[in-house]
């Protein structure tokens, strides 16, 4: 196979990146050209992105692989889900995009289930119910600015926005379509049952398209100030779970689950269709579209976040702790002396983590974590010990035997989190690719160019390319016990 090269524009949560993806006789490299923070912002009281300030950092980095000399044929972005940006031909950009943890979906979620109720909007969507998800976003929009969804032609989940505005083209592309909990996958479009029940304006919501859509070439002022030519614009996988799933390293057994481990924990399982009833609605489970028309029948939990938070609250009182010292302490730590369950509520917003740690413990009659080192191992256990009751639901939901648990992303760096998480669940551990969004969304772009012909061709080069860790499960009967545990805490007090 002749060399070719993609590039990748990644967005997340706390920084964005620019990698240029090389695939060659059948391994693909990654090289990282361009880091930039992101990060929600304070404006007038209310959570934003700052959508304007990633485009041109986006830019930035696409002009630095130019000056390498890199000859893609093709970008995309990925990016997290829910959060949108409204527009028309005009203006680029109507209001500051909203960041999904700003609370004004505190008074819309509870409307929207007393006014329509879990069991429809379920069975219209197979998503799980989260505040945060773009139906209860739009509906804010609608009561707070009428005037901006009024003007605009569209709104775009982020990936996609972007995509846009390299391309010109307006596509919601699948996988992030279906976080919106406004995507019906029975019907393969916009439900428009759910957007007449919430008085939703039909003509903002775009064309939906398959994931690997060819949207056009890279515009041309874009061309002029990047340096890149020749470029396709493709909307691969735009959510980037869609994406590091795709990539997952698995075989063609059916006998593995992912947990794609960052920000967030999204654990569960690749099917051929959705799995929508009133056991996966009760589980808090959702049916996301994945790659090659497949669903990722998944829990969507809060994952490093809750530690990612703790960090920033040390390091804000003068304590800067970074990820290797951090699970040194933990492994330090007694064990099991302190467990929280990661679903909490009061652990989805941000400030004073290690306070809130403290806090549940209190609630739930255990000891209160009070050093870094107490407080990481509390949450890894947790965290750990989630997956186990997540994956347990998984397979009486499913009628899958699993016996490995694939971790890819960011968490997979964590050795401890990946040894808690094989003993607390009893299955083999295979941790890798770190980089899985990266690789997912350029190998996609190689699939829609023709460079490679299929999901299984795409994870035998993810195998051929990078190191997997093994873990195996240590300490069954500890861990047992400290699930059964874990399993009965209730808040109190």
């Amino acid at each position: 196979m002749s060399k070719k090269q993609y590039i990748a524009c990644d967005l997340g949560a706390e920084s964005g990146r620019v990698i240029i993806g090389t695939l060659e006789d059948e391994r693909l490299t990654l090289d990282e050209v361009y880091r930039f923070p992101n990060g929600a912002v304070d404006s007038d009281g209310t959570l934003r992105w700052e959508l304007p300030r990633i485009f041109e950092e986006l830019k930035r980095g696409l002009a630095q692989a130019a000056e390498r000399g890199v000859t893609a044929s093709s970008l995309s972005v990925d990016s997290w889900g829910v959060d949108y940006a409204l527009f028309n031909a005009e203006d680029p950009l109507l209001a500051p995009a909203y960041n999904y943890r700003d609370p004004r979906t505190d008074r819309t979620f509870p409307v929207a289930m007393k006014n329509v109720g879990e069991e429809p909007i379920f069975a219209a969507t197979g998503i799980q119910f989260m505040s945060i998800n773009t139906l209860y976003q739009l509906m804010a929009e609608v009561e707070d600015n009428p005037a901006i969804l009024e003007k605009a032609d569209f709104f775009l989940n982020i990936a996609d926005y972007f995509n846009y505005r390299f391309s010109g083209v307006a596509r919601a592309e699948v996988s992030l379509a279906s976080t919106t909990q406004i995507y019906d996958p029975n019907l393969g479009d916009w439900s428009s049952e759910l957007i007449g029940a919430f008085s939703l304006p039909q003509e903002v919501f775009p064309e939906i398209c398959a994931s690997g859509t060819m949207l056009g070439p890279l515009l041309p002022e874009c061309e002029k100030e990047t340096g890149l030519t020749g470029i396709n614009v493709i909307a691969t996988c735009s959510h980037d779970t869609g994406a590091a799933v795709a990539a997952v390293p698995a075989g063609e057994e059916d006998d593995w689950a992912y947990l794609s481990s960052g920000t967030w924990s999204l654990i569960g399982v690749e099917l051929p269709a959705p799995v929508i009833n009133e056991a996966a609605r009760k589980g808090g489970f959702t049916n996301e579209a994945g790659f090659g028309s497949t669903t990722r029948f998944l829990k969507n939990i809060v994952g490093l976040w809750i530690l990612q938070e703790s960090r920033r609250d040390w390091a804000q009182k003068g304590m800067e702790l970074d990820y290797a010292e951090i699970n040194r302490l933990a492994a330090e730590a007694e064990p099991f002396r302190s467990l929280i369950n990661p679903d909490d509520p009061r652990f989805l917003k941000p400030d004073d983590m290690p306070a809130k740690v403290a806090s549940y413990c209190r609630d739930t009659g255990q000891p209160e974590p009070e050093t870094p080192g107490q407080i990481a191992r509390c949450i890894l256990e947790s965290l750990a010990l989630l997956y186990r009751q997540s994956l347990d639901a998984v397979e009486e939901l499913t009628g899958r035997k699993i016996a490995k648990l694939h971790i890819v992303g960011g968490g997979s760096q964590s050795a401890l989190l990946n040894q808690f998480a094989a003993s607390a669940t009893g299955r083999s551990v295979l941790a890798g690719p770190v980089e899985a969004t990266a690789v997912g969304n350029v190998l996609i772009q190689a699939i829609a160019l023709g460079d490679l012909g299929s999901l299984n061709a795409l994870r035998r080069v993810v195998r051929a390319s990078f190191p997997i860790e093994t873990y195996e499960p240590q300490d069954a009967e500890a861990w047992q016990m400290v699930g059964e545990r874990f399993s009965n805490l209730k808040v109190t007090s």
